[in-house]
């Protein structure tokens, strides 16, 4: 790990080294570096780990049994309908309870 931040650093480095010989150089030496400094993590033990969590989440998500477009069409519609059920709801509520205390029990409104 330290290797790769060493070398993500020195690609760095290299860009603002580079920049008397042209923009073309720089993002070719900056590059280069990015691309070892993954080779490196990668062969470390901590990137052989998130490779074998990337091929076993690719796994799993093949396992997935999706809902045909119809099925996913209803239950959107069922999500819309039960918020704007709710959002009537607790608009309702909360016109209910200004009421209740504003004018009934302090009298502000007249």
């Amino acid at each position: 790990m330290a290797a790769a931040a060493a070398m993500v650093v020195a690609s760095l480095v290299a860009y603002y080294v580079l920049s008397k010989q042209g923009p073309l150089f720089q993002w070719l030496g900056l590059l280069a570096g990015l691309a070892v400094a993954v080779v490196i993590f990668l062969m470390s033990e901590t990137g052989k780990s998130l490779t074998a969590f990337g091929q076993d989440a690719v796994r799993e998500v093949k396992k997935v049994v999706w809902p045909a477009r119809r099925e996913a069409i209803q239950m959107t519609a069922y999500v819309f309908g039960f918020v704007l059920i709710m959002a009537l709801f607790l608009w309702l509520t909360d016109k209910t309870l200004e009421w209740v205390f504003y004018d009934l029990i302090l009298g502000w409104k007249n």
